[in-house]
């Protein structure tokens, strides 16, 4: 059952172009919690025949510990290669949620079946998880069919909808359109739980559908940013938590960046058209964007280094000619100087006195004051979150 807190801060309004959006329905502080919500349902970016990486919980997908990967007693009874557990009571609210005995029927047969497509291994996750959830949850399978994305089906719809009839009778009851509406769904509104590997790259753990959380539109500076805490020790360890970056009035729309704000124009177009079935007109992509137009012969040297990251301004660059980039200081002062990172940075959650001066990077998750990033090269460690 879906958990929110920190919803009052928010209102759905319908805005002219975009759709549904989050609006703030009060002034909101850097830093301040903009919701925290639980998802309706999770499933595994797993895509071999092992269901779930033997390191993550395959009901909440916090790391566990390698003494106890071969636990027996945290294995599913039916299935202990695919599944496991990092606690007794975790286990027990999968066997009868996430992981009921349809789930480990049909994942065991999708393990044995001949591998298909990396991408339909994910998508038939999720469509073994979207039935499971009508079963075990109409409501919250309702609050699902209510979101937005809207779908006719199409072959990649009819060969997974053929794949998951053909491991169980049990999907009958749902038609072609319904799959192809839910793989809808699922394109226009899940969120990736994130892990960040040894090397600094973040790849996805699980995904997420959040409710409320879906009606966040994009922007290509956004004014909140999400942060995962996947393997902390609360109970909610999977819950979406959004923060402001800065200020935000009344009645403003808050954004999220659906990908690192680092991202060149191009890049960010391609995945916006491809994913999300828009183009976005925001002002950075307008500023950007008249770039393009204006550079002529020097663009086109851009356009072929358009798959790099964009770099940061130097701080002492920011006002030297406002128009060449007029949000320059949101990358100064909001994008992580960790090399490769990528992150965006928010204020800690304020108290009831001033606004806290440390910033938490959402990628890293690297703690570091204020007034210490002013000269910061990049190259600093800064604090560690534990």
């Amino acid at each position: 059952m879906t958990e929110s807190s920190g919803a009052s801060a928010l209102r759905v309004a319908e805005i002219q172009g975009r759709g549904r959006a989050l609006v703030a329905s009060q002034p909101i502080k850097p830093g301040q919690i903009i919701l925290q919500e639980s998802p309706i349902l999770l499933y595994s970016n797993a895509v071999s025949r092992v269901s779930v990486s033997l390191n993550f919980c395959s009901h909440c997908f916090r790391r566990i510990d390698p003494p106890t990967l071969h636990s027996r007693t945290l294995s599913c009874p039916s299935c202990s290669h695919h599944a496991h557990f990092c606690s007794p009571p975790c286990r027990s609210a999968a066997l009868t949620s996430s992981h009921s005995p349809w789930v480990c029927e049909t994942l065991t047969r999708l393990r044995s079946s001949p591998s298909p497509d990396p991408d339909l291994q994910i998508q038939s996750n999720f469509l073994i998880a979207a039935f499971n959830l009508s079963v075990v949850s109409p409501s919250d399978f309702q609050k699902l069919i209510s979101l937005q994305g809207e779908a006719s089906p199409n072959i990649e719809a009819a060969t997974l909808h053929s794949l998951i009839s053909s491991l169980s009778s049990n999907f009958a009851s749902f038609s072609l359109e319904l799959t192809a509406a839910l793989l809808a769904k699922d394109k226009q509104n899940a969120f990736g739980l994130m892990e960040l590997s040894g090397d600094g790259e973040r790849s996805v753990r699980a995904y997420g559908i959040y409710p409320t959380a879906s009606f966040f539109n994009h922007d290509c500076l956004p004014n909140a940013c999400r942060f995962d805490y996947v393997d902390g020790h609360s109970s909610r360890n999977t819950d979406i938590i959004v923060r402001a970056i800065h200020d935000i009035a009344r009645g403003r729309e808050v954004c999220l960046s659906y990908f690192p704000v680092n991202w060149s124009y191009k890049d960010r177009q391609k995945r916006l058209v491809e994913d999300y079935g828009f183009v976005c007109g925001c002002d950075r992509c307008q500023v950007e964007s008249n770039w393009k137009n204006e550079e002529g012969e020097e663009e086109a040297g851009m356009e072929e280094d358009a798959d790099e990251e964009m770099e940061e301004p130097e701080e002492e660059d920011i006002g030297q000619d406002d128009t060449d980039f007029p949000h320059a200081y949101f990358f100064v002062k909001y994008l992580c100087g960790k090399e490769g990172c990528g992150g965006t940075l928010a204020p800690m959650p304020p108290s009831e006195g001033p606004v806290s001066n440390v910033m938490e990077c959402n990628v890293c998750g690297e703690l570091r004051k204020e007034e210490d990033m002013e000269g910061d090269d990049g190259e600093e460690e800064g604090m560690s979150i534990c």
